[in-house]
C-alpha cells in the first residue's frame, strides 16, 4: 500500500477557497477606493502561506496523519506553526491588519497577547496541549475537535511569530538581537516533548499503534521519526530565521556605520581634501 484511498475534502476546499477569495476581493476593493495597490510580492506571500495550510489540511497528509502515521501529524504541525504563519503575516497588508485591529478591545487584546514572553508561553502551552496523549487520541476520533485544535495551533503560532514578523509600527516587534534571542529560546522549547518521542521505549500514543501500518513503519519507528522532525526540522527552520536576521542586521549595521564615515563608499558626502 502506497497511499490511502483518495477522497475529497470539500470542507477544506470551501474554507481555504473562501479565505483566499475574501483576501483578493478586499485588496481589489481597497485599491478601487484608495488607489493603494497591494504589492504583488505581498499577495504571493499570503497565497503561499494559504497553500501551505491547504497542503497540510488536505489529502494525503491529513489522511495519513489522522488514520495511519503519527509522524505525518508532526509534518502537519510543522506546516501549521513554522512555515505558514510567517508567510501569512508578511502577506497581509498593513491597512487590512489595521482594519481588523481597529476596535479598541481587539487592539488591546492583540497588543497584550503578542508581548514576547507571553507569546512564547502561550504558543508552547498550546503545543504541549495538542501533543498530550489524551488530546491526540480524542482529536483523531473527532473531525471537528481535530479542526478546532488546528485553528488553535495556527492562531497561537501567529501570535508567537508576531514579535519577529511585526509589520505595524504601532504594534512593534523586537529589535534584531531580541528576535534572535527569542527564536533561540523557541528552538529549545520543543526539546522535552521531542525527547519523549525520540527515546520512548513504548508507544506514547497508543491509538496510533492500533492503526494499519503503512510503508513498513512500526509504531516506535513512527514515533522516532516524529520526534526527529519536531526537533531537527523545527530547529532547522528556526535557526534559518536566526541566521537570516543576523546577516541582515550585520549588513545594516555595516551600512549605517560606514555612512557615518566621510571616506567610506557608503557616505553621502565625500571627504574634503585640504
Amino acid at each position: 500500500m502506497t497511499l490511502p484511498p483518495w477522497h475529497p475534502h470539500v470542507d477544506v476546499w470551501l474554507l481555504f477557497g473562501s479565505i483566499i477569495a475574501a483576501y483578493l476581493v478586499a485588496c481589489r476593493r481597497h485599491a478601487a477606493a484608495t488607489g493603494e495597490i497591494t504589492p504583488a510580492r505581498r499577495k504571493k506571500l499570503f497565497l503561499t502561506g494559504m497553500v501551505v495550510l491547504w497542503i497540510g489540511a488536505d489529502y494525503p497528509i491529513h489522511d495519513l496523519a489522522e488514520r495511519y502515521l503519527y509522524f505525518m501529524h508532526m509534518v502537519q504541525h510543522m506546516l501549521f506553526t513554522l512555515v505558514a504563519p510567517p508567510l501569512l503575516i508578511a502577506g497581509v497588508p498593513a491597512w487590512m491588519l489595521r482594519r481588523f485591529l481597529r476596535p479598541k478591545a481587539i487592539g488591546a487584546f492583540f497588543r497584550f497577547m503578542t508581548r514576547p514572553v507571553l507569546a512564547l508561553l502561550l504558543f508552547n502551552g498550546v503545543l504541549l496541549f495538542t501533543h498530550w496523549p489524551a488530546i491526540v487520541t480524542a482529536s483523531v476520533q473527532s473531525q471537528w475537535l481535530h479542526f478546532g485544535l488546528h485553528v488553535l495551533l495556527v492562531t497561537a503560532a501567529l501570535v508567537m511569530w508576531w514579535p519577529v514578523m511585526s509589520t505595524l509600527p504601532e504594534y512593534p516587534g523586537l529589535a534584531a538581537p531580541g528576535q534572535m534571542m527569542y527564536l533561540f529560546f523557541q528552538s529549545l522549547a520543543p526539546t522535552i516533548p521531542a525527547s519523549f518521542l525520540t527515546f520512548g521505549m513504548h508507544p506514547l500514543y497508543a491509538i496510533y499503534a492500533t492503526f494499519p501500518r503503512i510503508w513498513g513503519i512500526g509504531p516506535l519507528r513512527d514515533q522516532l521519526i516524529a520526534g526527529l522532525i519536531m526537533k531537527l526540522v523545527g530547529g532547522f527552520i528556526l535557526w534559518g530565521f536566526i541566521a537570516t536576521i543576523f546577516f541582515r542586521w550585520y549588513a545594516r549595521e555595516e551600512r549605517e556605520e560606514g555612512a557615518s564615515l566621510p571616506w567610506h563608499p557608503a557616505a553621502k558626502i565625500p571627504a574634503e581634501v585640504s
